[in-house]
């Protein structure tokens, strides 16, 4: 399977997404959340998608890649906006950067 490190990326960046809207869902002022919580949802997603597409060698994967870097970095702004408070957001803004440089360089 080609892309196995990109692939390995986008995936642990969904599981990040996925485990910082569910922690932002437990946080006292959700109100305040509910824009990382949004970023949160549509990373994992476009990451989750991106990813099965590249491990079947779907040629539309590569088209992707663009629009998942930019969804990386937007979710990675707002994440670091609460990760001076929020370790889930924390880990989750690295996982975003991450993400958002190896689509970038794909």
């Amino acid at each position: 399977m080609e892309n196995q490190q990109l692939i390995a990326v986008l995936y642990k960046c969904s599981l990040a997404n996925n485990f910082c809207a569910a922690s932002c869902l437990e946080e006292d002022n959700v109100k305040m959340m509910k824009d990382c919580i949004r970023l949160d949802m549509d990373c994992a997603q476009i990451c989750s998608l991106t990813a099965a597409l590249l491990a079947r060698e779907s040629e539309h994967g590569e088209h992707l890649l663009k629009e998942c870097a930019e969804i990386c970095g937007l979710c990675a702004t707002e994440c670091e906006k609460h990760a001076s408070e929020m370790e889930h957001c924390k880990e989750c803004a690295a996982a975003c950067r991450r993400c958002e440089e190896v689509c970038m360089a794909a």
